[in-house]
C-alpha cells in the first residue's frame, strides 16, 4: 500500500466522467430557455433580470448563469453576464453558423436514447426508433426538429469541409458527387475553396430540398446541383471524377458499406477518386475518444459503427481502388479521410 499521496490514484477522473452529463444538460437547458439569443446584442443580464424575464425564481436563475459561466459560455462584466465568444458565434438563433439545433436534437432525441444504452448493447437494436415499425430512423421524426437538425449539421459540416479541403488536395477535381450530402455544406465550402470545382448533392427528396435552398442562399446554384435518389436502390450518377462519402459509412454494417463502395467504383471513371471522411477509430481500437464515443452512438441509432482506417483501406482495395491512403485533420465532424483511386 503506497503512502506517497502524490502518486496515489484519485477518483477525480471518474467523477469527471460520471458527471459529464451535467455540462451537457446545463447547455441544453440554457439553449431551451433561449438564454444566449436573449443576451445577444444586449448589455447582458443580472440574476434578478433573468429571473424576471423567464418568470422563474432567482435561485435557479443564479445557478444557471453561474453554470454557463463556469463552462465558458458566458462572461461576467461588472456584475452582468454576457455571451462569451463561443455562445455568441454558435448559439444565437439566426447566426450563420448556429449550432443550437444540434444541441436541441441531442437533447430531445439522443439523450433519451443514450439513457437506454445498456439495452442497445444487450439487444443490438436502436433505442431512438423502432426498426420493426419504421423503415428508417427519421420516418416518424418531427419535421420541424429535422429542419433544425439539418441547420445544425450545416454549421458542423462547414467547418469539417474546410478542414478536409485543406488536408486533401482537390485542385485536380472538376466534378464532385456528394453521396448523402445532406444540406450541401461540404459542397458549398469545397466549391468556395476550389474555384474550378462543381458538385452534385445526391440525397433523398426531402433532404435534397434543404440542400437546394442552402445552395441558392450561398449563391452557388450555377455550380452545385441536387439529384434525388437512394444509393442502395439505384446506381450512382455518373460524370464525376470525385465521390465524397462524408459521415455516411459509419451508419451501416460492413456488407452494406462495401456495397456502397462498389457503386462508387462503378460510377467513377478511370483515375477517379473516392473520399471517405469520418471520425476514425484508430487501428488499435483504443480511441480517440470522439470517434470511440461516436461509435457507441451507432447501436443507439443505426446498424453501423465507427470504423478504422485499416478497415476502410481493406474495403477500398476489395472494391478495386488503389493508391489508398489516409490523411488526418482536426474537425468536429471528422478527424481524417481515407482516399482511394480507381485504376
Amino acid at each position: 500500500m503506497t503512502t506517497d499521496t502524490g502518486n496515489a490514484l484519485s477518483p477525480v477522473p471518474l467523477m469527471q466522467l460520471a458527471t459529464g452529463f451535467w455540462a451537457f444538460k446545463t447547455l441544453a437547458a440554457a439553449h431551451e430557455l433561449d438564454l444566449f439569443s436573449r443576451l445577444s446584442g444586449t448589455t447582458g443580464t443580472t440574476v434578478a433580470e433573468l429571473a424576471e424575464a423567464l418568470a422563474i425564481e432567482e435561485r435557479p436563475a443564479d445557478m444557471l448563469l453561474t453554470g454557463c459561466a463556469a463552462l465558458g459560455l458566458l462572461d461576467k462584466n461588472d456584475g452582468r453576464y454576457v455571451n462569451g465568444p463561443l455562445a455568441e458565434e454558435f448559439l444565437v438563433r439566426g447566426k450563420p453558423y448556429y449550432f443550437g439545433g444540434f444541441v436541441q436534437m441531442l437533447d430531445q432525441r439522443l439523450y433519451p436514447g443514450w439513457g437506454r444504452l445498456t439495452e442497445a448493447i444487450r439487444t443490438n437494436r436502436p433505442t431512438t426508433w423502432d426498426p420493426d415499425r419504421q423503415s428508417s430512423m427519421f420516418d416518424d421524426e418531427d419535421p420541424q426538429l429535422l429542419t433544425v437538425f439539418w441547420e445544425a449539421m450545416h454549421s458542423l459540416s462547414t467547418f469539417t469541409a474546410r478542414a478536409l479541403g485543406q488536408a486533401a488536395d482537390l485542385s485536380g477535381a472538376r466534378r464532385l458527387l456528394d453521396v448523402g450530402g445532406g444540406s450541401a455544406a461540404f459542397d458549398i465550402e469545397l466549391c468556395r475553396l476550389y474555384p474550378g470545382l462543381t458538385a452534385t448533392v445526391y440525397e433523398l427528396p426531402k433532404v435534397a430540398d434543404i440542400a437546394a435552398a442552402k445552395v441558392k442562399e450561398a449563391g452557388l446554384a450555377d455550380r452545385i446541383e441536387t439529384v434525388t435518389g437512394d444509393f442502395f436502390a439505384e446506381s450512382l450518377p455518373g460524370g464525376h471524377d470525385t465521390i465524397l462519402l462524408s459521415m455516411i459509412l459509419h451508419d451501416w454494417a460492413p456488407d452494406r458499406g462495401r456495397a456502397i463502395l462498389r457503386k462508387c467504383w462503378a460510377a467513377l471513371p478511370s483515375g477517379g477518386r473516392v473520399i471517405i471522411a469520418e471520425l476514425l477509430v484508430d487501428d488499435e481500437r483504443t480511441g480517440p475518444p470522439p470517434a470511440a464515443l461516436m461509435s457507441l452512438n451507432m447501436p443507439v441509432e443505426t446498424e453501423g459503427r465507427n470504423y478504422t482506417p485499416a478497415e476502410y483501406q481493406a474495403w477500398l482495395r476489395e472494391s478495386g481502388f488503389e493508391d489508398v491512403r489516409t490523411v488526418w485533420f482536426e474537425a468536429a465532424g471528422a478527424n481524417g479521410a481515407v482516399i482511394g483511386r480507381k485504376r
